[in-house]
């Protein structure tokens, strides 16, 4: 019997997908947290229990194994039958104790290694023109699981706790059923690679061979475990030896059959990587810079926090959603070059709308009273216009980044990408907190503006990036760019 046409279709695949990543990150954050507070845990254990998100940021680690045995939808079977058997094994025993510690770092690992499986085969299903709008199905499923954890939440309150976990376990257990039905990978040749022996041999013998792969895979380590400074450092000193290399007219070397620094180093070797890097760093800066600091300057206008969740967040999601759909179909539409420049511009502009609002709304703790319906109407426009132009350029982003990712690499190189992303954004809400605090809001949400101009600067070579084609693409006649 032939497959039903929805089933052959890569978008429908695209939103199962990312509503089984969105789904886990939804449970972790939303569900945990009220359940253990509803059993008495105190708030000093929950707290620490974030520290076990880590592993969505050191998923990086183990890509590789997954780029190597491949068998994506494998993977992403294996893992969420195992997260729904954690979400059943909380069903029947949901008494506190040391067991909870290890059973949620365990789920942790397998929603990082469902990502990581998923990344990497959706790179490998999509075509460089219908990254735009896959992108922004991507968006919008993400967020779906995640709401949909929420809804799960909800159900707490009728059908108990070991309602909601049987509930949530199903939908795994359904989630990775479905995985599995995905279409086949496509078939690729194995390339010789070296051991982990050879790697190191190699590296003993000339350490500049991995000296910069292994700063930045020491920068990414460290800005996942919540060191910044250090984080910053490494980075710093992976660019600073990769352009001390080309100065000196050294192409730096790869290793690139390596298993264990192999993508860092390939990607380390290519034309334009240091334009890449700083890029991915300083193109949302605008949006990760100004959003840490958008809740607090809500309360303190005097917001309640009912207003708060309907408008900046509800809406928010709503409208950002709407943003990555449209910013996807643009993208396609006019290429990936154009629509990241057009609707990153959009994106910094609307934090415009934050300043104005910051300049004439008098905060409470300054003495205002009750909110005047002008300064309702302004906040609510400015927290609409950059929720939606946040997804518009976040559609535009992510299909960059899955055009500059190796298809044969594409597991570990995502990884990477994502992580580095990842790193610029807590860098970026590190530094919000002290510029919002010494500045006032006004001057730091305008601050905010400026920082996203320097990626602008970087455009020459993103564009030669992106006339180059991916990466050893395996599919040499998609190679055109935009």
């Amino acid at each position: 019997m032939a497959r039903p046409s929805i089933l052959k279709s890569k978008l429908f695949w695209v939103g199962v997908l990312y509503f089984a990543e969105g789904l886990p990150l939804g449970l972790f954050y939303d569900l945990f947290p009220v359940y253990f507070r509803q059993q008495g845990v105190n708030l000093a254990e929950i707290g620490l229990m974030s520290l076990l998100s880590a592993a969505w940021s050191l998923k990086f680690i183990w890509a590789p194994a997954i780029d190597h045995v491949r068998h994506h939808r494998r993977w992403m079977f294996a893992v969420d039958i195992a997260m729904a058997a954690i979400m059943g094994l909380f069903a029947i025993h949901g008494e506190w104790g040391p067991w909870v510690w290890a059973a949620i770092a365990a789920f942790t690992v397998f929603s990082a290694t469902n990502d990581i499986a998923i990344d990497g085969y959706t790179i490998e299903m999509l075509e460089r023109g219908e990254l735009g709008v896959a992108n922004g199905f991507r968006i919008a499923f993400y967020r779906a699981g995640m709401i949909a954890a929420g809804v799960i939440l909800m159900v707490s309150d009728w059908l108990g706790w070991a309602g909601a976990f049987i509930i949530a376990a199903l939908l795994l257990a359904g989630l990775g059923v479905a995985c599995l039905h995905a279409p086949h990978e496509r078939p690729r040749k194995r390339r010789p690679g070296a051991s982990i022996g050879d790697e190191l041999r190699a590296a003993l013998r000339n350490p500049a061979i991995i000296t910069p792969a292994a700063l930045l895979f020491a920068g990414l380590l460290a800005g996942a475990l919540g060191h910044g400074p250090a984080a910053a450092a490494l980075l710093a000193g992976a660019l600073a030896t990769v352009l001390l290399q080309r100065l000196s007219g050294k192409r730096p070397a790869q290793q690139a059959a390596g298993p264990v620094l192999g993508a860092f180093s390939e990607m380390m070797a290519r034309p334009c990587f240091v334009a890449i890097l700083l890029f991915i760093l300083t193109f949302k800066l605008a949006d990760t810079s100004i959003g840490f600091m958008v809740k607090p300057f809500w309360v303190d206008a005097g917001f309640s926090a009912a207003e708060i969740g309907l408008v900046s967040v509800n809406i928010g999601l709503g409208l950002s959603i709407a943003g990555g759909l449209a910013g996807g179909w643009f993208t396609d539409r006019v290429g990936i070059f154009r629509a990241l420049w057009i609707l990153g511009l959009t994106q910094i502009v609307s934090n415009l709308g934050y300043v104005w609002a910051a300049a004439v709304i008098p905060l409470a703790a300054d003495g205002g009273g009750d909110i005047l319906t002008r300064h309702r109407v302004l906040l609510y426009a400015a927290s609409g216009v950059e929720s939606f132009t946040q997804g518009l350029g976040t559609g535009a982003f992510l299909a960059f980044l899955m055009a500059i990712t190796s298809k044969a690499r594409a597991a570990s190189e995502y990884a990477v990408l994502s992580s580095l992303f990842a790193l610029g954004r807590a860098l970026a809400g590190w530094a919000g907190g002290y510029g919002a605090a010494v500045l006032g809001y006004a001057d730091f949400f305008l601050i905010t503006f400026l920082l996203g101009l320097p990626a602008y600067a970087l455009l020459p070579w993103i564009k030669r990036v992106l006339d180059g084609g991916p990466p050893q693409s395996t599919d040499p006649q998609r190679r055109a760019g935009n």
